[in-house]
């Protein structure tokens, strides 16, 4: 018997929540499940779409209570081309269950995937988001997207099973600021997990392009100060190794978009993104939608030549705008590299570490 763990934004998602699942005692019944989406950005998957179960090859069909199925992920799991995705590999690396949720049959069948998944596990849910855009109000001057979270928090509601929500590592997904998050997780007790929670992950953060999660990886090793991604700079403080639990309603209570998502239970993705554009004026099938490098295959194998090391943290330094660390994702970008090119970079430049310290 188990907990269903939740990576509420899809992504990166999973490592962080494994993390979590780890600190709260996911383990005892073997390597938790962790349901999400197989949507990931550009760079990852060109398609910059939901995927479902028609996009991969070699799933695990499992059975859930009344008849409804869901799709868990193998190592052997391949992505159909032109689609990329990370989760064939985080499938290999994570010590996890990797369940496929599909969102393309709108918030109901989400909801009966969820329910079918958490009757499986035979526990309740537990729903894990890094950085905390889930607690949104839709008005953040840095928010990008909120609207797979809140797809989550709506989802959840529905199932009717008692549902727990956790942000980690408040703000470190640069989209709503840590104070502001703090505020709206007054009188949450954080849990910290420690450093042997964090080193769970340690192998799909050695090629794994997510920042968000690896940001809170490095702060539960310790790592403080600011911290250059792709999208801005950051700060890791000594409220970001936190886990902050809260429960489902007070979520929802902040989030407009979840709650007009209950309400309004759209039939289909694009009429349950069009209820997120409405209410927030982001696309939320369409955000961050920018032009990706040449696209690679997952899992990643081997890599694009990096230039020395000395030459390599010359100019990581640089392009650091004088922060202390940079993520790896970013350093990849700045190199002309890409995400698969990661492991190849953390040889040259000698690291072990989730982040690069630059100062």
């Amino acid at each position: 018997m188990s907990d269903l763990y939740v990576a509420a934004g899809g992504g990166g998602d999973p490592v962080g929540t494994l993390i979590a699942a780890r600190a709260l005692g996911g383990v005892a019944a073997g390597p938790p499940p962790i349901a999400t989406y197989a949507w990931e950005r550009p760079e990852v998957d060109p398609t910059a779409a939901a995927l479902g179960g028609g996009d991969f090859e070699g799933l695990v069909r499992e059975t859930g209570d009344g008849g409804d199925g869901f799709a868990a992920f193998a190592p052997a799991t391949r992505v159909r081309p032109p689609a990329g995705s990370t989760l064939p590999g985080l499938a290999r690396d994570l010590p996890a269950r990797l369940l496929l949720l599909d969102p393309a049959a709108g918030l109901s069948a989400l909801a009966r995937q969820l329910g079918s998944m958490a009757a499986a596990a035979g526990g309740r849910i537990r729903v894990v988001d890094i950085g905390g855009d889930v607690l949104t109000h839709g008005d953040e001057p840095g928010l990008c997207s909120p609207f797979t979270d809140a797809l989550t928090l709506a989802a959840c509601h529905l199932t009717g099973i008692p549902t727990t929500v956790h942000v980690a590592g408040p703000g470190l997904d640069g989209e709503i600021e840590e104070r502001t998050l703090l505020e709206r997780l007054t009188g949450s007790e954080p849990l910290v997990p420690g450093r042997d929670a964090a080193a769970a992950a340690s192998r799909a953060l050695a090629w794994h392009p997510s920042e968000a999660s690896a940001l809170w990886a490095a702060s539960l090793h310790g790592a403080r100060g600011t911290v250059r991604t792709v999208r801005s700079t950051v700060r890791l403080t000594d409220a970001s190794p936190g886990l902050y639990p809260l429960p489902l309603a007070e979520a929802l209570g902040h989030n407009p978009v979840a709650r007009a998502l209950v309400e309004e239970r759209p039939a289909t993705l694009r009429a349950a993104a069009a209820v997120s554009q409405r209410l927030t004026g982001i696309d939320g099938l369409a955000s961050e939608r920018t032009a990706p490098p040449r696209r690679a295959q997952d899992p990643p194998a081997a890599g694009t030549a990096a230039p020395d090391r000395d030459t390599a943290m010359k100019v990581l330094r640089g392009a650091a705008d004088g922060a202390g660390h940079v993520t790896l994702r970013h350093a990849a970008r700045v190199l002309g590299l890409t995400w698969v090119d990661i492991p190849a970079l953390r040889t040259v430049l000698g690291i072990a570490t989730p982040l690069l310290r630059t100062a």
